[in-house]
Formats: C-alpha cells, structure tokens, sequence
C-alpha cells in the first residue's frame, strides 16, 4: 500500500490517513483506497445505480491518473456511490474526452474506515507512472485533497508530478 498526504495547504480534518494500491491485471487494473479517522464526518455519497458520471470530484472521490508516454494521460474518478468517470488527455489538460472503460467499485465502512475497490477494465499500457489521489469533503465542507506527491502550490491532480508511482512492464 501506498501513502498519500495532504496537501500543505489543506487544514487536517476528519481523516487523518489514506492509503491506496493498484495492481495491473490482465484487463486493467485493480485499486484500493482506504480512508481512516471519523468517517461520519466526511461526506461520503450515498449509493447509486453504477456507471458512468461526471463532476465526481466536487465531493468524496479517488482518482487514478495513469500515462504510458509521460505526456498524455487516463484519469478515472471512483466515488463511493459506485459510480465512476474516465477521461483521456492528450497533454496536461488538453484534448479531454471520455475513455473507454468498464467499472465496478465496492465500498465498505464503519466509524472508522472507508474502503473502495474498484476493478477496472480499460487498455492500460505498461510501464508506467501513476497517480493515486483523494478528494476527501469534510462535515465543514471543505475538499481536503491527498494525493502521493503534490507540485508546488495549489492542489493539480494532473500534474505530472502527481504520477509518481512508476508500474513496470
């Protein structure tokens, strides 16, 4: 499992770590992301028919950001209500459109932990650099944001310097 930290500007709150892994398969891949600290704190969205669906970051989400050439990228969002976005960029930022994929996210939680898995059925060429990342909405309804490295300044999830988890072939 991976570590993710918050970014420095973000106040701590409710969830204090989160941990995520991802492991190639034969189809895709498979993630796992566990959030920790009072989960009845934190907006969580409730479930909803899987598939799917944009703007999931504006509230409790994980991300994935997954490039085979260093310049253009796949990003997934995978929210706790099950349902689940993929984009591709040709460039930081430029050319998005939806990507092909297929998704299917569990989630369990208590009081103290929230866990997603989602297992990802999408071309994913290896090797390469990957980003891991969590918008996490606190009960003051402000996004906290943890990801496995930040840039400098304000949180950018598709910076490259976010993808610093290399997979290899």
């Amino acid at each position: 499992m991976q570590t993710l930290v918050l970014h420095p500007d973000c106040a701590p709150g409710s969830i204090h770590s989160i941990t995520a892994d991802i492991v190639p398969t034969a189809d895709g891949c498979r993630a796992t992301f566990v959030a920790q600290g009072a989960v009845a704190k934190i907006a969580v969205p409730a479930v909803a028919a899987p598939g799917r669906f944009d703007n999931l970051w504006k509230t409790t989400c994980f991300e994935i950001f997954w490039s085979h050439d260093g310049t253009s990228y796949r990003e997934f969002n995978l929210s706790p209500s099950t349902r689940w976005a993929c984009y591709d960029f040709d460039a930081f930022r430029e050319g998005m459109r939806d990507a092909p994929a297929a998704v299917e996210i569990a989630v369990t939680a208590n009081a103290s932990e929230l866990m997603l898995v989602a297992d990802i059925r999408s071309a994913l060429p290896l090797p390469a650099t990957v980003a891991l990342n969590a918008i996490i909405e606190d009960e003051d309804g402000i996004n906290r944001y943890w990801a496995l490295a930040f840039r400098t300044g304000a949180p950018e999830f598709h910076a490259s310097e976010c993808r610093a988890l290399e997979l290899a072939a």
